[in-house]
């Protein structure tokens, strides 16, 4: 898939990717919108392409999405060192922000589904202050999985035409992939842990550290009991399936 502007998708990993700047997302994104045409997004980083490789339906969902960017920097290293072009990162909290600037030049209603009650309402609230001309259609927590029917028929109900999905992966990727015929929205975004950063609760890494792939450290240096396990497994893993490969297109 590629339109007007956009470069060709890259299989890499066992893995469609759009290899698209920031600039040719939000471009294609608003094509879509304007056209009413479902858009299914996510982003992929190292420990999503390492967990595909064993979770059959988060590799579906992901297959399923219209748009794949490329966030980690680990994987635009990964891609370019096997000869694909990568041009950058596309990070899906400042793909998040893009669009909802987006939505308040064009009048897109969002509604935005994820995190601790009282992060979703600050988002609401700095949405608010920040973008005083977006509408906002509604807003859920994240701990509604004992209820998924009655909070899709309310998002399709709530006459959104952006949905931000703010819950850990696999669930998000999942969740939209399960329901995506019934949430009556344009377009559908999984932004896992951007609503917390967005709230002001969990602090990115330096642009330094963003620039040389080192976002992981940071978060790591952040909660390491939580994290470390994570990235010692997902980490050498993905070094792993760099080199074999590497190998591989060595051999033929």
């Amino acid at each position: 898939m590629a339109t007007r502007g956009t470069k060709e998708p890259i299989k890499v990993f066992n893995t469609t990717m759009h290899p698209w700047s920031m600039d040719e997302t939000l471009r294609y994104i608003q094509e879509r919108v304007e056209g009413h045409l479902f858009t299914q997004h996510v982003v992929v980083n190292v420990a999503k392409v390492v967990n595909m490789q064993g979770d059959e339906e988060l590799r579906r969902a992901v297959e399923a999405c219209d748009i794949v960017n490329i966030d980690g920097m680990g994987v635009v290293f990964g891609a370019r060192l096997l000869g694909f072009s990568v041009e950058e990162r596309v990070a899906g909290i400042d793909l998040f922000e893009r669009l909802l600037r987006l939505a308040e030049i064009q009048r897109y209603p969002v509604y935005f589904l994820g995190a601790k009650a009282d992060v979703v309402q600050d988002v609401v609230r700095i949405c608010e202050q920040r973008y005083p001309g977006l509408v906002v259609a509604g807003f859920y927590h994240g701990y509604f999985w004992n209820e998924e029917e009655r909070i899709v028929r309310a998002i399709g109900e709530s006459g959104a035409r952006l949905l931000f999905v703010a819950v850990p992966t696999p669930l998000k990727e999942n969740f939209i992939n399960r329901w995506r015929g019934s949430l009556g929205v344009d377009f559908v975004m999984g932004v896992g842990g951007s609503f917390d950063v967005f709230a002001g609760r969990v602090s990115r890494a330096p642009i330094w550290m963003q620039t040389l792939g080192l976002e992981w450290l940071y978060r790591l240096m952040q909660e390491p009991s939580r994290m470390w396990r994570r990235y010692a497994t997902t980490n050498l893993k993905f070094v792993g399936m760099v080199a074999r490969e590497k190998m591989l297109k060595a051999r033929r």
